[in-house]
């Protein structure tokens, strides 16, 4: 039971990551974009093309807390995933081309406060593996075999 929690967290590390690299590359398009190393169709297509798999993944996140039972953990998670349900179902989640500068601030804005709350879950998420991985290793320290401590079979067998 307790390796069970330790590989979820795990897995829920590596979700973590994942979503803290999709929003690192949409800030780091949008901070191109505003220095002119990028022009608005390439930036707007590379955002685009990972802000439905990031709004997946975050809803794949929130339902796994929600299946394995980490209710705090899910009702974190439940209020960006709304949000992006929101986005989406409005027509709202992806940058247009002919509008990108005039919400550019507002954009970066709304990502940066997203990795901050990554950064967030990336902190619990830690503090969780290493709680699971100790208790893991504690319960495996106290966990005897019985068949290593039969003194009689070994005894008797001469």
């Amino acid at each position: 039971m307790v390796a069970w929690e330790a590989i979820s967290w795990v897995i829920f590390f590596i979700i973590n990551m994942s979503l803290i690299a999709l929003n690192l590359y949409q800030i780091v398009c949008l901070s191109d974009l505003e220095a002119d190393y990028m022009n608005p169709y390439e930036s707007s297509a590379r955002i685009n093309a990972v802000v439905i798999p990031e709004f997946a993944l975050h809803g794949v996140f929130c339902a796994l807390f929600l299946l394995t039972g980490h209710w705090l953990m899910f009702l974190l998670t439940l209020p960006i995933a709304c949000y992006n349900t929101m986005l989406y179902m409005n027509r709202q989640h992806l940058i247009d081309v002919t509008e990108v500068f005039r919400f550019l601030n507002a954009e970066k804005k709304y990502r940066i406060i997203k990795l901050a709350f990554y950064l967030l879950l990336f902190v619990l998420v830690i503090i969780r593996i290493l709680s699971a991985g100790s208790l893991s290793a504690i319960s495996s320290i106290f966990h005897f075999n019985n068949d290593a401590l039969d003194i009689r079979s070994s005894f008797l067998e001469f």
